[in-house]
């Protein structure tokens, strides 16, 4: 009897992803969620520019490439041409919270029928270690090496906060994946946000809080204990919004 298996609506392609990050978890994820709903043949992503830049070679699905930030516009084209197919985007925290924020905005309020993963590492991952949108106060990067002065670049940007307040969207929620109860967490929310696609229900966003042990310069193990111990807390876990269900 098969206990563990490779979904199906991921390909052979070895990943390109430094040791220790957490991006292959989140495709394994988003796969299952497909194969489960059986929407593999009639699902559209989009990859961003970033870490995730190659994702098209990874999922089996239909794919599409976005300008740096632009995956919700052409996901929202996509859809609107193509209303009986499933789209969705994966996006780190510079190509959705950066570039890409007047997208993210607008597709949300829109309630437009997608479903956006959002990767929040707290890092440019794939440019060298630069400061983020996301990157926490008082945290060291290549541009903040004295770590994120709040007086000079502001506070992190957090989006599933940001997106509450609007009228428009769906369903937003916050997980992480680096243990086991979270990741399990991180499958239903992700799985609910492709099935409001299939019920029509509008906008879904999910935040996946990941690791970037290269960036941070950490060992895979203690990467993850840096999550508990100060992503999380800064960007809590949770639902932040759901019109069927309880919001935060």
């Amino acid at each position: 009897m098969i206990v563990f298996d490779k979904p199906k609506s991921l390909t052979d392609a070895p990943l390109h992803y430094c040791p220790g990050c957490t991006h292959g978890i989140i495709h394994r994820l988003v796969a299952e969620a497909i194969d489960e709903l059986g929407i593999e043949g009639k699902t559209i992503g989009v990859a961003p520019v970033g870490c995730a830049v190659m994702a098209y070679d990874y999922f089996a699905c239909d794919m599409v490439e976005a300008a740096h930030g632009r995956a919700p516009a052409v996901a929202t084209g996509i859809k609107r041409a193509n209303p009986e197919n499933i789209v969705f985007t994966y996006q780190g925290d510079g190509d959705l919270a950066s570039i890409g924020t007047a997208e993210t905005v607008h597709s949300a309020t829109r309630n437009e029928n997608i479903t956006v993963i959002f990767v929040n590492n707290a890092i440019y991952g794939m440019t060298g270690g630069q400061m983020a949108p996301t990157s926490l106060p008082g945290q060291v990067t290549q541009t903040s090496p004295y770590g994120r002065d709040t007086s000079l670049c502001g506070f992190p940007v957090k989006i599933c906060e940001m997106l509450s307040q609007l009228e428009g969207p769906e369903y937003l929620a916050r997980v992480a994946v680096n243990n086991v109860k979270n990741i399990k967490n991180a499958k239903a929310a992700i799985k609910k946000a492709f099935e409001n696609q299939v019920n029509g229900k509008g906008f879904s966003l999910v935040e996946v809080i990941s690791s970037c042990p290269t960036n941070w310069g950490m060992t895979p193990k203690d990467a993850l204990k840096w999550i508990d111990e100060n992503m999380i807390p800064y960007y809590p876990l949770g639902v932040y919004k759901d019109r069927s269900g309880e919001a935060k």
